[in-house]
């Protein structure tokens, strides 16, 4: 258990005595929960039971020790239950009992010295077939031996002490859809009771091109890592393991140049992402997990928000905008309820930061919206995340409910006096919803469509009570500069933009994954030393920043430092993370027409210029690449834009033109080619391209009429082809096929 909840804090049974005090039958009950509660039962709490129930002291205590279940005294962290059954008697158990009094030095009853051990014999536990057998904290051992039972207690103090082997598989939503899931269990179906070695589940590191990974710990020391593991490596690996010889897993060691994505990085809001546990709220705890909310519940309120003021930490959802000053508008705004909700929408096509942290490591959110709500003065929170994430909604309700077990939430958190309880809103689908007000809309079963401002949030925000809405990246940061100082998370940026900050770096890039830097490292930086790079010897063209609300940036800018003015200055915004990089295969103009496309469709249609604006645009974005383009197309485009800009009522509207834009600022040779040349510079927009076969260099293999969906290319073997244009669907097909560079594409 943790040091954060004292053994006789009665306040801890509150709950359970008001529910239960009036019912004369439910003595029992009071006694299991409050065991639950503090590990056994204190002898303070048989005297506050008794008092509050009308019990004697003494008709408690006889109830506690006539039943087999309570304990009195406090116990080890692994629970022994060793077997004294019938079958096990005559196969053996003494010398297990032998074994385990030489190991442990305790006998039936005693505890370890260091609290991790508690021995008890017991009649019968029922698995007679495996006799000798014992129970460790649910867990069975079956035909034991001294030897056995020994190598099983070594394992169990190595993993405490961390200095035991651990085989960790990431099971992120990207390493389970490469078939992590199925790696870890073949791992684990490898492993025989008497392996001191552990596997175990983890988050995702960032590095979604090489799944699945594993990573194989000494104690806290990375020893190797495993990369695009398969079932059929498991068996390897388990053995390499066992025999401490890793040389036969050489070929699936991480490069040196792939290693440096990581290397490259300094992680603060992913710090735990691909070391804890998800599952498990002591694995977190054991990474110092909670101690920022500890500390944070003996500060004032004022405290925290200055801290968080000092940090300079600001909005990692879009705008920016800075987090303490919205904690204390909060917190001075009047309203008998108040409310904390992290947004964990993330509908932005290309972002999937939030998710990973929420999979990966479920409590440092909790503990930072904790910390959120102590300052503000909230009772409740809300989490309102995609079902389009279903993973993650799966950890953070496992997550709750292991906090709610330990104390930390609910009442009187950490005995502080403080409580705070957390729920889960699941979205339905709709982009909008992103924007705060759409979310408390949404949160509250109505459609979400934006309010006008003021009020905001935190004066009238869900269920027209204060609110403070921030994102999963933002609470990700907060125990952090809680447990860290402000002042060190502010030593690391610009003085624009202070921290780190997490990017979804996808696209022609040679890495992609999730990546987290501080604040003012350049495009270039992110682009060609972390990410290594784009694909296939292409050149670089742009990056898209900030989702469908962001803009495009060209490589003429690619010194351009990773802070909120200087992004803004380029058209583009920080958004939630984004960062989609381009190649020259790329039209700007059809990429801008996609991202109008999403933002159009997902309108809530509640203002006119949003509504209609952004129609009229995707009509006249679809004549040009369908080679209808007209003059005077271009500056209808920029008018439109900004009136768009000028005249919505939220953010997605306001941002919408912003792909356009861009695209139009940097690139409009592009929209000039295709309006006034038909022609489509990256050959990409199927309608303005030409293909053909070149007589000279086609061989008449035959291989691109075969690959043809439509079989609109003929000819004779070992004779030159030809392409029907008029049958030609532009699918590429035959480009990709042909090995002579015999297909042209103008």
């Amino acid at each position: 258990m943790t040091e954060f909840k004292p053994d006789v804090d009665l306040s801890l049974m509150e709950g359970i005595l008001r529910k239960y005090q009036d019912d004369p039958t439910s003595l029992i009950m009071i006694l299991q929960q409050a065991q639950s509660i503090y590990g056994y039962l204190p002898q303070e709490v048989i005297y506050h039971v008794a008092e509050r129930t009308g019990n004697s002291p003494a008709k408690v205590m006889g109830v506690a020790t006539f039943y087999s279940y309570f304990r009195l005294k406090p116990m080890g962290t692994y629970q022994i239950m060793l077997c004294d059954g019938t079958a096990c008697h005559v196969n053996g158990s003494e010398r297990i009992r032998t074994a385990i009094t030489q190991e442990l030095g305790i006998g039936n009853g005693e505890t370890t010295e260091d609290g991790m051990f508690t021995l008890n014999e017991v009649a019968c536990l029922g698995c007679c077939s495996l006799a000798p057998v014992m129970m460790i904290n649910g867990d069975t051992y079956g035909n034991l031996t001294p030897e056995k039972t020994i190598k099983i207690l070594r394992k169990l103090r190595e993993r405490e002490s961390g200095q035991g082997i651990r085989i960790l598989v990431g099971q992120g939503s990207c390493g389970v859809s490469a078939g992590a899931a199925r790696v870890a269990k073949v791992l684990s179906g490898h492993m025989t009771a008497t392996d001191s070695f552990t596997v175990e589940t983890t988050g995702c590191i960032g590095m979604c091109y090489l799944e699945p990974i594993v990573d194989i710990y000494e104690g806290d020391k990375l020893l190797h890592r495993l990369v695009r593991v398969t079932e059929t490596d498991a068996l390897g690996i388990v053995e390499a393991v066992r025999k401490n010889d890793f040389s036969k897993l050489e070929a699936m060691f991480i490069s040196d140049e792939d290693a440096r994505f990581l290397k490259k990085q300094k992680r603060v809001a992913l710090r735990n992402c691909g070391v804890v546990n998800p599952t498990s709220i002591d694995d977190y705890i054991n990474h110092d997990g909670y101690k920022a909310l500890d500390k944070a519940l003996q500060m004032e309120p004022e405290q925290v928000i200055e801290e968080i003021k000092v940090s300079g930490l600001a909005g990692r959802g879009g705008a920016g905008f800075p987090t303490w000053f919205k904690w204390d508008a909060a917190r001075k705004a009047e309203g008998e309820n108040k409310y904390l909700i992290c947004n964990a929408d993330e509908g932005d096509p290309g972002a999937f930061m939030d998710r990973a942290v929420i999979e990966s490591d479920p409590h440092t959110l909790i503990e930072g919206m904790l910390i959120g709500a102590y300052a503000i003065g909230a009772s409740e929170m809300f989490v309102y995340i995609r079902a389009e994430y279903p993973l993650a909604v799966e950890r953070l309700g496992h997550a709750i409910e292991q906090a709610r077990s330990r104390g930390l939430l609910g009442e009187n958190i950490l005995g502080s006096g403080f409580s705070c309880d957390l729920n889960i809103k699941i979205g339905a689908g709709a982009f909008v919803c992103g924007e705060e007000t759409a979310l408390i809309e949404s949160m509250e079963g109505k459609r979400g469509m934006p309010r006008l401002k003021p009020p905001f949030p935190a004066q009238s925000g869900y269920l027209n009570e204060p609110s403070n809405i921030n994102n999963v990246e933002t609470f990700a940061n907060v125990a952090w500069i809680i447990q860290n100082g402000g002042a060190a998370f502010s030593a690391m940026g610009t003085e624009n933009s202070k921290g780190t900050k997490v990017f979804a770096l996808t696209g022609k890039v040679q890495r992609g994954g999730l990546v987290e830097v501080p604040m003012g490292k350049s495009l270039k930086d992110v682009i060609f030393d972390i990410a290594g790079g784009i694909k296939d010897g292409r050149k670089y063209k742009a990056v898209q920043m900030g989702g469908p609300s962001g803009g495009c940036i060209p490589a003429a800018l690619q010194d351009t430092p990773i802070d909120y003015k200087a992004l803004s200055a380029t058209g583009a915004i920080m958004g939630s993370g984004g960062m989609v990089v381009m190649d020259d295969s790329t039209c700007m103009v059809n990429i801008a027409r996609f991202f109008l496309d999403f933002t159009a469709r997902e309108s809530c249609g509640k203002c006119v210029p949003c509504r209609i604006g952004t129609t009229r645009m995707m009509e006249i974005l679809n004549r040009i690449c369908d080679g209808q383009g007209q003059e005077g197309d271009i500056e209808l485009l920029e008018e439109l834009c900004l009136s768009i800009k000028d005249g919505s009522l939220c953010g997605l509207g306001q941002t919408a033109p912003n792909p356009v834009l861009t695209t139009i600022r940097y690139f409009r040779d592009e929209y000039e080619a295709h309006i006034r040349d038909k022609k489509c510079p990256a050959c990409e927009c199927s309608a303005l391209l030409t293909i053909s076969i070149d007589p000279a260099k086609c061989t008449g293999c035959t291989v691109c009429a075969r690959k043809c969906p439509v079989e609109c290319i003929s000819g004779e073997r070992k004779e030159p082809h030809v392409i029907d244009q008029a049958a030609c669907i532009k699918c590429k097909q035959c480009v990709s096929s042909c090995k002579f560079g015999a297909i042209v594409v103008e």
